[in-house]
This record gives structure tokens, C-alpha cells and sequence, in this order.
């Protein structure tokens, strides 16, 4: 099985027990099992029971390996690109995705994806969110295994916060909630619609900053992750993105839709982090 060790510090000023040290870093009760289970954490070189308090400022060891987890990501490395790093730790990358480029590949073998570069780059790259090809902006990356369930827990409860910027068709005023249900196409498998086959709940908050006759920028937050969602709801209010090639009626030019900023929950430490990707240059003209 292949491996990844890393060591965790604790605070100088906390000391807990190995059951309560697992609980506050959020690791789920599987994953815990299996650690225990095969004597795999370990504190200042040594396996310790549960119930072992734990001295502040011990070194507590973690070995994790990919055979430990349900989803196994495995990507072909890319060294043709290298990918704009807005922060960085032990344990996630936040990176300014290029519009254009496939978050993922879907094909085995397939390269030319972020996920590919991410690999070439890093190392190990695993998959948390994903953006459309055509959007550009903040896209967080896991360095290793553990750290997927601990962000997706995050996403899932709404404390990692992903803010949009897009330029849209016609004059748009305000500020609003769209609360209109997504669901696939019926007929076209590349895109979805409100009220297609098999709806599901969709919320975008969206903030209009500047406006004309023609067209608008507005600033865009989720509360839900549908496929298209920021795309198909402003195309629902009369106001397609700007270059969508799915829906927009005449698109001309890039698609004007931007991740510009991510606000995660770091794993282990719960320290609240806000990572900004700079708008391509020609939302600025």
C-alpha cells in the first residue's frame, strides 16, 4: 500500500486525549477505525491508547495511505503547465484556474486537465470541487487523502464560502436570491435547466456592482453546488452570462464568469482562510 506520512504539532496550550485529539481535527469515525485499528497514529513515535492523555506539544504521527479510502483518485502527471498558486499549506492549494481549462479528466489516460498539472506540480493532487471548463478563478486542490472528507465536511455545512464575479446580458439592478430548481436537460446531455428531470434545490445570492444598458457585473455567492448553476439561473433571470457557449442565444467572445474568491476552514486547524484570485484582464477593460 502506498503511504503518506505527515506530522501534526499540537497547540503548546491544549492537552487532550488521543480519542479527543481525532474528534477536534474532525477526522471521520472510519477513518479513525482504520488508523487504530493497524496501531497507525502514533504519539512521539509510539502507539498510545484512546484514552492516553496527550502532553501539549507532543508529535503526533498520522500514516494514511490510498487504499484507506472509498474514492481513489489517480491522475496521469502534466508537466506542460504550470498553475498559478494563491495559497498554499501541508495540506490543501488553492489555485487561479485558466478559463478554458477541464478541472478533471474523464476519459482513463486522459491529460491536460487541472488535475493533471495539479499532479505534475504537487505530487499528489486529490479533487474537492470542481470548476466549469470555461471559468476561470479560486479552485481549492487536497494534498493527500485525509484532507477530501475534512473539506467536503466544510463545503457540505456551508463554512467554506465560494464568491463569483460575472458579466451578464442587459441591465441588471440590485440585489436578489434565486431559488429556482435545477435539474438536467431533457434532451441535450451537456446542459441543465430549471425544472429539468430530476430537480434538485439551487440557491445563488447575487449582488449587482455596476450596470448598464447593455450589460452588468455582478457579484455572485452559492449556497448550493449544482452543475451550471450560477450559468442557468442568470440565464433564467434574462441575463446570460456574457460568452456562455451553453446558454446564451448569440455568445461572443470568452465566457465572463470568475471565481474571485474562496473562503475555506483549513483541516486540523480550523483556521478560517480568505484567498483572492486576481479578475482576467478583461473583466478590468
Amino acid at each position: 500500500m502506498m503511504k503518506k506520512i505527515w506530522k501534526l504539532t499540537l497547540p503548546s496550550d491544549r492537552t487532550q486525549t488521543v480519542r479527543q485529539l481525532i474528534a477536534n481535527w474532525e477526522i471521520p469515525k472510519r477513518y479513525y477505525y482504520l488508523l487504530r485499528q493497524d496501531q497507525r497514529i502514533l504519539i512521539n513515535g509510539h502507539y498510545q491508547s484512546p484514552d492516553v492523555i496527550v502532553p501539549a506539544g507532543s508529535q503526533v504521527t498520522l500514516t494514511i495511505g490510498a487504499d484507506d479510502f472509498k474514492t481513489r483518485q489517480a491522475y496521469v502527471p502534466d508537466h506542460h503547465r504550470q498553475l498559478p498558486v494563491l495559497f498554499e499549506n501541508r495540506d490543501v492549494v488553492v489555485i487561479n484556474k485558466p478559463r478554458g481549462i477541464k478541472s478533471h479528466p474523464n476519459q482513463p489516460g486522459e491529460t491536460g486537465t487541472v488535475m493533471n498539472y495539479a499532479t505534475a506540480q504537487f505530487g499528489t493532487a486529490y479533487m474537492v470541487h470542481r470548476l466549469d471548463q470555461q471559468t476561470s478563478g479560486a479552485m481549492m486542490i487536497a494534498k493527500h487523502p485525509l484532507a477530501v472528507p475534512l473539506l467536503n465536511k466544510h463545503l457540505v455545512d456551508h463554512s467554506i464560502h465560494r464568491d463569483y464575479t460575472a458579466v451578464v446580458a442587459g441591465d441588471l439592478q440590485g440585489t436578489g436570491q434565486i431559488t429556482l430548481p435545477i435539474g438536467q436537460h431533457p434532451t441535450d446531455p451537456r446542459k441543465r435547466q430549471v425544472d429539468g428531470l430530476n430537480a434538485q434545490p439551487a440557491i445563488t445570492n447575487y449582488q449587482v456592482v455596476a450596470h448598464s444598458a447593455t450589460k452588468s457585473i455582478v457579484e455572485l455567492n452559492l449556497q448550493t453546488g449544482r452543475t451550471h448553476q450560477i450559468r442557468v439561473h442568470l440565464a433564467a433571470l434574462g441575463h446570460p452570462i456574457l460568452g456562455d457557449p451553453l446558454y446564451h442565444p448569440h455568445p461572443t467572445g470568452p465566457m465572463q464568469l470568475h471565481a474571485h474568491q474562496l473562503t475555506l476552514v483549513l483541516p486540523f486547524t480550523h483556521e478560517v482562510v480568505q484567498v483572492a484570485a486576481p479578475l482576467p484582464p478583461d473583466f478590468t477593460n
